[in-house]
């Protein structure tokens, strides 16, 4: 059995898992694509030491045969925030409680892709459908405007690579590197990071941004993990070495990090759907706490 460090992706073709599996290879490992789940039993036989970048829906059938350990921020992490972090009211209810919203308000689910992340009017808005369960957890913020946003590759506790990803809602995508935000960003993350580190994995995806507006504050947009985010304009080298933290084999991780440890079972992977990131139009929140000042 071979033991060898290797990397496993999802079938679909995406610009990021291309630049992954390009550093990968740079650092003497081998890269596997996986045409189907039953792929991945055959090469768990065959070696060990497997990390993996994907979908979870895809990783939800290959994460036991590859052993690999996927960890992943907690969906209620960003409602946990101070406001000083997050500049915006957030909050967590089901979805049969989000009908009852009678204003404007950002809503999605905090961690699949079952309905659109959107603005939507009032409740009576919200997508229908006999797929979309009243007891769907959904988050729910403020509508805010992003001037401008960022992707933090975030290694014990350290910026190792970033990517403005969007201005205005709109993709736009240039190194943090070099950038006229980059030490408004380092700074906002370096006290972001310095107050609740611990409260997610070793290695994760936030993504941080510039409020519009005349505040010129800048927030946390969201938490991410890192086996299943865009890297954008980030130094694809820097963000492997997050993507091998993030999802690597069951062995390796520490206590430190068996809290975000999700299993291929975890009901949270079974909804979400594959592919690899996107631009979020306002932002992402998190979940409700009962103190919100969010009223249905």
């Amino acid at each position: 059995m071979t033991q060898r460090d290797f990397l496993a992706v999802a079938p679909q073709r995406t610009p990021t898992r291309e630049l992954l599996a390009v550093a990968a290879r740079r650092r003497g490992m081998d890269v596997e694509v996986l045409p189907f789940p039953g792929r991945a039993r055959a090469v768990g036989r065959q070696r060990r030491g497997g990390h993996y970048y994907g979908g979870p829906v895809f990783a939800a059938g290959v994460a036991d045969e590859l052993g690999v350990a996927l960890l992943e921020p907690p969906d209620e992490w960003l409602s946990t925030l101070a406001r000083e972090f997050t500049g915006r009211e957030i909050a967590l209810a089901t979805l049969g409680a989000a009908r009852h919203l009678s204003h404007p308000a950002f809503v999605k689910p905090p961690s699949d892709k079952s309905f659109p992340a959107d603005v939507y009017a009032d409740g009576s808005a919200l997508p229908t459908g006999p797929e979309l369960s009243p007891d769907l957890p959904v988050q729910i913020s403020e509508v805010v405007s992003w001037a401008a946003e960022f992707r933090l590759y975030v290694l014990d506790g350290e910026v190792r690579t970033g990517s403005q990803y969007a201005t205005f809602g709109r993709l736009d995508a240039a190194p943090l590197e070099g950038h006229r935000h980059r030490d408004a960003v380092l700074e906002f993350a370096g006290r972001l990071l310095a107050a609740c580190d611990r409260t997610l994995p070793s290695a994760v995806v936030i993504d941080v941004g510039l409020l519009g507006g005349s505040t010129g504050a800048w927030a946390v947009v969201e938490a991410n993990m890192a086996w299943f985010s865009s890297c954008y304009a980030a130094d694809p080298d820097r963000a492997l070495d997050v993507v091998l933290r993030s999802a690597g084999p069951r062995s390796r991780p520490t206590e430190r990090d068996r809290p975000f440890w999700r299993t291929p079972t975890d009901p949270r992977l079974v909804y979400r759907s594959g592919g690899g990131g996107g631009v979020p139009v306002e932002g992402s929140v998190s979940y409700l706490p009962a103190r919100s000042a969010l009223h249905f």
